[in-house]
């Protein structure tokens, strides 16, 4: 009795189930639905087919393929952990850390200690230990890309994704190698860098308690016999404090006298003079360099004459020279970047005899190209040589002002090619790092500057003896504030000049730069 009794309630129960749709018109029919709604369509699903299942194991067989090479390429050693060969996969991470670990010193070692990290990177044992080092680390995390290639299964890739699996590795592994060719070019120039430009024999020892550098200009243009210098300037530098006072010597100064050591004082006892008057201060250089014979085992006896007639000038002992060739100063303004001054006065680029082609215009934080560095410092045109020795001091105010270590590392590659071509000097690599430990204390501190020009000195009757004085007091008094009553030239000599003039006498070479 009670199944019949039940029979009603599952009748209703399996009617409720069918949605009856009943759709009525003149002589229409009535249609049934499938059952709608959620848990309802109990059909069994189709299975995907072969083209999709094929689609998506292609598209994770990519997946990994490209993503062992991302992890190889960020942490080498990674892709070979993940596909179980961990041996190597440790051993390539604890390197890989290793030299991050290294890198970091390295950063912190040279912003701590500049000088000192100078000391260790130009040390010829250390640049090639760096540079073979570089080459095994290049050429490991080459093995290991090429490795996570490997790995990946490259057989099991659609054909299309195995063309560009192996375009993309041949492109990483390029970079790679790339990157590897440029680390160990630059360590390369390093080291040539160091061992031709800086070869050394100059005096390492401070002289009163200071270093003092003689920067000559040179020009060896088209129409010049040889290498003149063309600007002569002394920096001397307190080997304490890096307070500079850069004294400037006119190129036509006559009657220099050298040093009884010098083997020129024989030949002119009474100093530099030719009844011609052709015997000048820049023509030192010249004469040495056709009689070498007077200074036999000397690398550069011009340079060495031009050292000793600026001792018999100036009484100051001269530590170091650099000679600056000016055709390449404008490659080194470039590799830097340009500079950044304040132009005073509009200066002409050619003129004169030459065709002028345009001008260095006036202006407050101008950004200079080497190009235009170069003729401002150098242009004769519309100007005397007085006022071109300021221009110089102004360039060189600028370029020590900006050539921090950030610079010179990130674009030493290009300063360096620059400074092979166009650098010679006597200062040995072993004392680089006392020079830039001292240049990076100058720039903290103003310049001082003393040029020998009229109406201080007249280049063709000097008196010796009032340039010394002059020189001793500059350095004496450099950094000390100036009297209303010391601001005039010593009896004998020439005029007062102001502190912040453009005379021959500055205690601040920012202020006489300003536009």
């Amino acid at each position: 009795m009670s199944l019949l009794s039940d029979f009603p309630r599952q009748q209703k129960e399996r009617a409720d189930r069918v949605a009856v749709t009943t759709t009525t018109s003149r002589g229409g029919t009535a249609s049934l639905s499938p059952p709608t709604g959620p848990g309802l369509d109990r059909r069994p699903k189709r299975p995907p087919s072969p083209r999709l299942t094929r689609r998506r194991s292609e598209a994770i067989k990519l997946r990994r393929s490209l993503t062992f090479l991302g992890m190889s390429v960020l942490l080498p050693g990674s892709a070979q952990m993940a596909a179980g060969n961990r041996a190597v996969g440790r051993v390539s991470l604890r390197i890989w850390a290793g030299l991050w670990g290294l890198a970091v010193v390295a950063v912190i070692f040279g912003l701590v200690w500049p000088a000192g990290a100078v000391a260790v990177f130009t040390a010829g044992p250390v640049l090639v230990v760096i540079q073979i080092g570089m080459v095994l680390v290049g050429l490991g995390w080459v093995v290991l890309l090429l490795d996570a290639w490997r790995i990946s299964r490259p057989p099991e890739l659609a054909p299309r994704h195995r063309l560009l699996v192996a375009c993309v590795n041949l492109v990483v592994v390029g970079a790679a190698v790339t990157g590897l060719v440029a680390a160990a070019s630059v360590i390369s120039t390093q080291r040539d860098l160091v061992s031709s430009v800086f070869a050394g024999g100059g005096d390492r020892v401070a002289k009163n308690g200071r270093y003092n550098i003689l920067l000559l200009g040179g020009d060896a243009g088209k129409d010049r016999v040889g290498l003149r210098p063309d600007s002569l300037t002394v920096a001397s530098v307190d080997a304490e404090t890096g307070r500079t006072v850069l004294i400037g010597l006119p190129r036509n100064m006559e009657r220099v006298p050298f040093p009884e050591s010098s083997p020129l004082h024989k030949a002119f006892p009474d100093g530099f003079f030719c009844t011609d008057r052709s015997c000048l201060l820049n023509a030192v250089y010249t004469y040495a360099m056709n009689h070498r014979e007077l200074y036999p085992g000397v690398a550069n006896p011009g340079a060495q004459a031009t050292t000793e007639a600026v001792e018999g000038a100036i009484g100051l002992e001269i530590n170091y020279w650099v000679l600056v060739d000016l055709r390449g100063f404008e490659q080194l303004v470039d590799a830097v970047g340009g500079i950044t001054m304040d132009v005073y006065r509009r200066v002409p680029i050619g003129g004169g005899h030459a065709k002028l082609y345009g001008y260095v215009e006036a202006g407050r934080q101008r950004h200079l190209n080497g190009y235009e560095a170069l003729w401002f410092a150098r242009s004769r045109s519309d100007s005397s040589d007085y006022d071109r020795m300021v221009r110089q001091k102004c360039v060189v105010n600028a370029m020590l002002d900006q050539l921090d270590p950030v610079t010179v590392l990130t674009k030493f590659n290009a300063i360096a090619a620059a400074g092979k071509e166009i650098l010679a000097t006597n200062i040995p690599a072993g004392d680089l790092d006392r020079m830039v430990e001292l240049a990076l204390a100058a720039k903290k501190l103003p310049l001082s500057s003393v040029n020998l020009v009229p109406p201080l000195v007249d280049p063709a009757q000097p008196d010796f003896g009032f340039v010394r004085q002059t020189v001793a007091t500059k350095i004496d008094t450099a950094g000390r504030p100036r009297s209303s009553t010391s601001a005039s030239a010593p009896a004998g000599g020439g005029q007062p000049s102001a502190t912040h003039s453009r005379g021959p006498e500055a205690d601040d070479l920012t202020q006489v730069c300003a536009a």
